[in-house]
Parts: C-alpha cells; sequence; structure tokens
C-alpha cells in the first residue's frame, strides 16, 4: 500500500473518531452534572477533543471510589443513631425564625446535631494560633488527633512536631493525617516525611494517588480539612494550615507574600463533632474504627454564661451525594434580614450563590466581600475577578485585602446571630471536589468577636469601586473570562 494510499484510509477513519468522539460526549458529558460544568468540557472536547476527551477520563468524575462513600454512610449512620432524640440545645434566648430549618438541613445532609454549652476564641495571629495549638498538645492526656492539608515541618512548625512527639513518648496516642497531593507538592515534604517516621506518632495520608498499591481516585479530588482535637474535649478548626505563613515556596519568599487565617479554639461538646471529622476521616484512610474514641455527643445545657454558643459541624465533599457546605451557604444566604459579610480567598460562586447574594442586595440587606488585593493561584485569581463587574453593579462592597497579604480565611456572618468558618472557600472546587468542614455558630458574642475581626480587615483593606474596576485593562478583561470558563471543569 502506498503512502497516498494509506492517508486515503487514515484521514476518514481519524474523522469517523472524532465524530464518534463528539456524539459521545453529547451523550455523557452533560448526564448528572451541572450545565456550567458540562458546556465547559463539552468545549474541551469539541476544541481539542484527544487532549479534552484524556482530561475527562482522568478528572470528569467527581465522585470518591464506592468504597469510601460507603464507609461516610457508616459513619453518619452512627451519628444519627448515637443522637437521635436527642434535644441538645437550651433555648433560653430566642433563635431567628428561619434557624430551624437551617439545622435541620444540616443534620440531614451531616448527620451532626446542633449542641449548645460550648465556648470559642478566634484566633486571627498566625503565630499565635500554631502556639496555642502546641501548648494544648502538650497538655494532652488521651489522645491527639491532628489533620491538615498540608502540614509541614519548618523552622515555624518545629515546636509543634515536638509537641506531638513529647506527647507520643509520655504515653498519648498521636495520629496525625496529611493530605497527600498536597504534601508531595510542599518544599519540604521529604524532610516532612522524615520527622513523621522519626516521631512518637501514627500517621497517615489522605486520599493517596498510588495506582500501584491500589490507591486511586480522582487525583484532583483532595482533603482540604484543618482540625486539631486533644482528649476530645479541645478542639482548634479554620483555614489555617500547618506551615510556614509563606509556605515555604520561592516565589512567594520573593514577592513577600504572607497568609492570613482564622482559626477558633472550641470548647465544649461540639469538640466531639469535630472528632467524628477526624474519625471519619482515619476510619476512610485506614480501615480502623476509633470506636473507644467515638464519643456520645453530649450538652452541658446548665445557663453557664461563659458557654453560651450553639454550634453544629457541617461535613461536606465528594463522599456525600450533596454539595453540604454550598446547601447551607445558600440557606443562610437567603434568610439573611440586615447583614452579609463573607471572607473568602478563592471566590468563584456558581450561578446558585450569585443569585443569592445579588438577591440579598436588591432585598435591602447590606453585602460585604473580603477578597486578597492580589493572587497566589494565577487561573483562580483571574476567574475570580471575573464577577466583580457584576457583583459590584449588584451593590456588593468589595474590599480588597492589601498586599503582601493573602487573606486566606474562609468564614462569613449572617446578621447579629449566626456565622460560619471552616475549611471551605466559596467557590466550586470547595463545593464539589474538597472534603471540607465548616462550623456554624449561634451566639451574638461570637458574632461580635467575628465584627472584630472583620473590622481589622477593612482597616487594613481598599474598597474596590465599580468605576475603577471598568478602567482596567482590555487584556485583564479577557484573562479573567477566559479563567472564569474553566473554573466550570469539575
Amino acid at each position: 500500500m502506498t503512502d497516498f494510499d494509506l492517508s486515503a484510509v487514515i484521514s476518514p477513519t481519524l474523522l469517523v473518531i472524532d465524530f464518534i468522539i463528539r456524539i459521545v460526549a453529547l451523550i455523557v458529558i452533560p448526564r448528572n452534572r451541572k450545565p456550567t460544568a458540562a458546556t465547559a468540557w463539552l468545549l474541551a472536547v469539541f476544541f481539542i477533543p484527544y487532549v479534552g476527551l484524556l482530561f475527562f477520563l482522568l478528572i470528569g468524575s467527581s465522585k470518591l471510589p464506592k468504597s469510601r462513600r460507603l464507609k461516610q454512610e457508616q459513619i453518619n449512620t452512627f451519628i444519627l443513631d448515637s443522637t437521635e432524640g436527642m434535644d441538645l440545645v437550651l433555648r433560653k434566648h430566642p433563635w431567628p425564625k428561619w434557624l430551624e430549618s437551617v439545622v435541620r438541613l444540616n443534620r440531614t445532609l451531616g448527620a451532626m446535631p446542633l449542641v449548645g454549652g460550648n465556648s470559642a476564641t478566634l484566633l486571627g495571629d498566625y503565630g499565635e494560633s500554631i502556639a496555642a495549638m502546641t501548648a494544648d498538645v502538650n497538655r494532652a492526656e488521651r489522645f491527639v488527633h491532628c489533620e491538615f492539608y498540608i502540614m509541614s515541618y519548618d523552622d515555624v512548625t518545629a515546636d509543634f512536631f515536638e509537641a506531638l512527639d513529647n506527647a507520643g513518648k509520655r504515653g498519648v496516642v498521636v495520629r496525625v493525617l496529611l493530605d497527600y497531593v498536597a504534601s508531595m507538592r510542599s518544599p519540604r515534604h521529604k524532610e516532612t516525611v522524615a520527622k513523621l517516621n522519626e516521631i512518637s506518632v501514627q500517621w497517615h495520608f489522605m486520599l493517596p494517588v498510588q495506582p500501584l498499591k491500589g490507591k486511586y481516585q480522582r487525583p484532583d479530588l483532595r482533603n482540604h480539612r484543618k482540625l486539631l482535637v486533644i482528649d476530645g474535649h479541645v478542639g482548634f478548626m479554620g483555614s489555617q494550615n500547618m506551615i510556614d505563613r509563606s509556605y515555604n515556596i520561592r516565589k512567594n519568599i520573593k514577592r513577600g507574600l504572607k497568609w492570613q487565617d482564622l482559626m477558633t479554639r472550641l470548647h465544649g461538646p461540639i469538640v466531639s463533632g469535630v472528632n467524628a471529622i477526624f474519625i471519619t476521616d482515619w476510619f476512610s484512610e485506614t480501615d480502623e474504627l476509633l470506636s473507644r474514641e467515638i464519643e456520645p455527643i453530649k450538652a452541658d445545657v446548665m445557663d453557664n454564661p461563659n458557654a453560651p454558643l450553639d454550634c453544629q459541624v457541617v461535613p461536606s465533599g465528594p463522599g456525600f451525594e450533596g454539595e453540604n457546605n454550598l446547601r447551607l451557604f445558600l440557606a443562610l444566604l437567603y434568610n439573611a434580614e440586615e447583614r452579609i459579610i463573607i471572607t473568602s480567598p478563592y471566590f468563584v460562586p456558581d450561578e446558585s450563590m450569585m443569585y443569592a447574594i445579588t438577591t440579598a442586595t436588591q432585598r435591602g440587606v447590606e453585602v460585604q466581600l473580603f477578597v486578597s488585593e492580589i493572587g497566589d493561584q494565577a487561573l483562580v485569581f483571574h476567574a475570580q475577578r471575573s464577577y466583580y463587574e457584576a457583583l459590584l453593579r449588584a451593590g456588593v462592597q468589595i474590599w480588597m485585602y492589601k498586599a503582601p497579604f493573602i487573606l486566606h480565611a474562609k468564614h462569613f456572618t449572617i446578621d447579629e446571630d449566626v456565622a460560619v468558618i471552616g475549611s471551605s472557600n466559596m467557590d466550586i472546587r470547595s463545593f464539589s471536589l474538597n472534603m471540607e468542614v465548616s462550623l456554624m455558630v449561634r451566639g451574638r458574642s461570637f458574632v461580635a468577636d467575628m465584627r472584630e475581626i472583620e473590622a481589622g480587615y477593612r482597616a487594613v483593606s481598599r474598597e474596590l469601586t465599580l468605576e475603577e474596576w471598568l478602567k482596567r485593562p482590555l487584556r485583564s478583561s479577557v484573562l479573567d473570562n477566559l479563567a472564569r470558563l474553566t473554573s466550570g471543569l469539575q
């Protein structure tokens, strides 16, 4: 067969294959997928068929393997059974009329009850937060459960690692979880693994991508949670990873970037709920169910002025059927009556969230959004910027936290009654692809403390105006809108 004859056979064959790929994509991709995500994937397959198909096969499924989802269902069933019929909140102070339905929503989605009798302290200083966690580990008597998306052994975290080691040496059971991919990308990964192997802890990677060991799922499904539990009585959760605030990345150090985070230290029965999240993740990674350390969630509902907070843990991620965090956020946004203040480092909302926010302003609710003036992830940063014009036109106040700081805190407040703090960004990745944990808090004292944090942000931020934004260069607008298209690939 001549080269001409061979070409005459190959070309039509490739055209037929290309046509089949496009037709199959039209049938398969939109199935049970959001229209925006389906459109983004179809564009990828139609413009770059073979590359687009390869990426879809690699990262097209937003679900964890069935075995992991079954483990999540087991834990959920246990929590529901052990807390059924328990009235865990003292209703001395009146709730907002809408709160009961939101609590029920969270219970249905994530199994955790609302519990009263809690106290919480906000920690907005990076070094102070690590020092507080280190001090509590040094006081541990029974167990320490430590779980971070990124955990790195460096000059800033050395004392924390030493505290873990000392706790283990005095007989405390210390368990550590850290995300596999995020840790592998950390500049001090080898030193961190060596240190964990050296000290007196049990540790495992979360969501390892190790196909040769039979451990595989979509590579960009990540466990993004950050939490610490000591003896079941003290807990920490929030946005901060256990690493130097520059993340030890050379370009960050060169630019002088520093992360600004917010953690909360919890005391009371809600710590059992935070511990249940760790136990779920430990079970998922090790097949070991820590039954001795699953304590019934009980609340001291005595009239204790030092513990006035009602709290509810809301886990979310691809192990659940629904987008738990998104549903919680939407419920709160639609019920706000006076004020919504959002802080999110990566703000890439879907249509439902944009409608909730813009509807709130049209209802006369004051809405403020805190974001960073600069970004550390170019694609996400530009996708986020593509929403600013619509938000500004709707009447949202956008505050730009000034460089060289990256405002990495993740929280928001509703009126003067309810606040949410946790690991979840307000973006499509956190809603669908990352395992996250949020804490809903009802209590005016906590919201007042959060208002002080927000006022501190405002003092070092500048307000973005629509007039200023409309003057940005055309090239920036083009980049922003192109990045927005890629944000739908989930």
